[in-house]
């Protein structure tokens, strides 16, 4: 098994995701993402309401690395939400200022599409999937 000494470059495109968030249209409340110790895993915290219902947990974002395997090419997560009990699996990709987030795998029909704003202060976009989806904002509180 190989010792792996430093995270993959990748997540570092990531970075632009930390601190904490205003969320604002179909889905409101704040989400918080923060680096782990070692730097291999972005967590993000989130409370939020969409519709009635309201929606809280936690996601720990990396590349999966299974025992005695190699690590995944893309950048996967998983969602534990306290709200419902359901663990969510998801591809995130951060390209230029375009952040995807796509449900159980890369080019799913079920995707989140932003767009951060040239200040890197909002996050503009929203979930779609076959037959419906909702819009949302992030606006960033205080610096990252």
């Amino acid at each position: 098994m190989t010792n792996l000494e430093t995270p993959n470059p990748d997540l570092s495109t990531l970075e632009r995701l930390v601190g904490t968030w205003q969320v604002s249209g179909e889905a409101t409340g704040q989400v918080r993402y923060e680096w782990m110790e070692g730097g291999f895993f972005l967590v993000q915290h989130f409370d939020l309401i969409h519709g009635d219902r309201p929606i809280r947990g936690t996601e720990v974002i990396g590349h999966l690395h299974p025992f005695g395997g190699r690590r995944s090419a893309d950048i996967h997560t998983r969602v534990y939400s306290f709200t419902d009990g359901q663990t969510l699996d998801y591809v995130y990709d951060l390209t230029g200022d375009t952040l995807t987030i796509w449900a159980g795998q890369r080019d799913s029909p079920s995707f989140y599409r932003g767009t951060f704003s040239g200040d890197g202060q909002t996050v503009t976009g929203g979930w779609t999937w076959p037959g419906g989806g909702y819009r949302t904002s992030m606006t960033r509180m205080g610096s990252p």
